[in-house]
C-alpha cells in the first residue's frame, strides 16, 4: 500500500503540487490523470525521489519514507518507467535489464524467466543494442527492468506515448496480469483515457498541481471522468 499525504514539491521558488493526497492499494491499477502541466510526471519524481518533495509524507506498507536518493527508494521497493524510457542504447537488451539487478541481494541478481513469459520480444533481442529497438520495444525493456527490482510499488509514467497500437494493447494486458498476481501496488499516469479507464480500479485527476478528483470506478460516469480530465 502507498500512501501519500499532504505531498508539496517546489522547482526553485515554483509551487508545482499543493497538498496532493492518494492512495494506492496492493493489487490495484491507480491512474492518475489531467491535462498537460498539471503535475503528473512531478508526482512520479516525488515518489521514486528523482525530484526531492518539499513537504509531505510518503509511506510505503506502512513505514514511513525519508526523502532519499532513487537508488535507496529502489532498495525500500519502489520502481519507475519514467516518460521517456531512458533506457541505455549502447548496452543490449539482457545488459539494460541487469541494471536492475544493484537494488538486490547477490542470491537474487538472475533475470526471471517470467520477464521473458510477459515480454517474448525480449527474448529474441536479448543480444541487440537497447538503441536499435523501436520505441514500443524499449518501452517494454523499460518496464521489464523494472520489474526485475521486484517492486512493492510500481510507478508507469505515460507508457502509451508514442507506442502503435498492437504493443499498447500488450502493455495494457502485462498491466492487468501484475495486478491480477496482487504482489504490488500500480501507479499509472496516462493521457491515454480509454487505456487508462478500462484498467484502472482507482482515479485520481490532478489541476494546477492540486486533486480535483479521487474516486473507485464505480464513483462516477465515464462521461464525468472524462470531463474531469480534460479540463
Amino acid at each position: 500500500m502507498l500512501s501519500v499525504q499532504d505531498l508539496t514539491l517546489h522547482y526553485g521558488r515554483s509551487q508545482i503540487l499543493n497538498g496532493i493526497s492518494l492512495e494506492a492499494g496492493r493489487g490495484e491499477v491507480t491512474c492518475v490523470m489531467g491535462t498537460n502541466g498539471v503535475g503528473k510526471t512531478s508526482l512520479i519524481k516525488a515518489i521514486c525521489g528523482t525530484h526531492a518533495r518539499s513537504g509531505g509524507t510518503i509511506s510505503l506498507d506502512g513505514e514511513v519514507l525519508p526523502v532519499l536518493p532513487p537508488h535507496l527508494l529502489a532498495r525500500r521497493g519502489i520502481a519507475c518507467v519514467p516518460q521517456g524510457r531512458e533506457i541505455f542504447p549502447l548496452l543490449t537488451v539482457k545488459e539494460n535489464l541487469e541494471t536492475g539487478f544493484g537494488c538486490l541481494p547477490a542470491a537474487d541478481r538472475r533475470i526471471p524467466e517470467e520477464i521473458f513469459d510477459l515480454f517474448p520480444v525480449l527474448n529474441e533481442m536479448k543480444s541487440r543494442r537497447g538503441g536499435d529497438l523501436s520505441g514500443g520495444q524499449q518501452q517494454q525493456l523499460a518496464i521489464a527492468r523494472a520489474l526485475i527490482t521486484r517492486p512493492k510499488l510500481l510507478l508507469l509514467d505515460e507508457p502509451t506515448e508514442g507506442i502503435q497500437p498492437n504493443i499498447i494493447q500488450q502493455i495494457g494486458r502485462v498491466i492487468s496480469q501484475l495486478r491480477e498476481e496482487g504482489q504490488m501496488a500500480i501507479v499509472l499516469v496516462e493521457q491515454y483515457f480509454e487505456f487508462a479507464y478500462e484498467l484502472a480500479d482507482r482515479f485520481i485527476a490532478l489541476q494546477r498541481g492540486e486533486v480535483i478528483l479521487t474516486g473507485g470506478k464505480g464513483d462516477f460516469s465515464k462521461g464525468d471522468l472524462l470531463s474531469k480530465v480534460s479540463i
